[in-house]
């Protein structure tokens, strides 16, 4: 996977429509702002912009990227290999 630079990321985070915090980004997705957190640690959960040394946002393409990958048709479907 490509790396984008720090400076991208700003710029794409910079209108408040395009970019949300843990607890805005939490509510959109339908999780608590504690298991995003533990997400973003395991690396489990969406992908996310670390805008400062404890600050970090979620772009809403990124959010909804990441609910398309977790529809399913049954609650026995397994997720996909990525």
């Amino acid at each position: 996977m490509e790396r984008t630079s720090i400076s991208t990321l700003h710029r794409e985070c910079s209108g408040l429509a395009a970019c949300m915090r843990t607890p805005e980004a939490a509510r959109y997705v339908t999780l608590s702002e504690s298991s995003l957190t533990k997400m973003r640690l395991t690396g489990d959960g969406p992908p996310f912009v670390k805008v400062g040394p404890r600050a970090v946002a979620y772009r809403k393409t990124d959010l909804d990227a990441w609910l398309e990958t977790r529809v399913r048709r049954s609650t026995s479907e397994t997720p996909m290999a990525a």
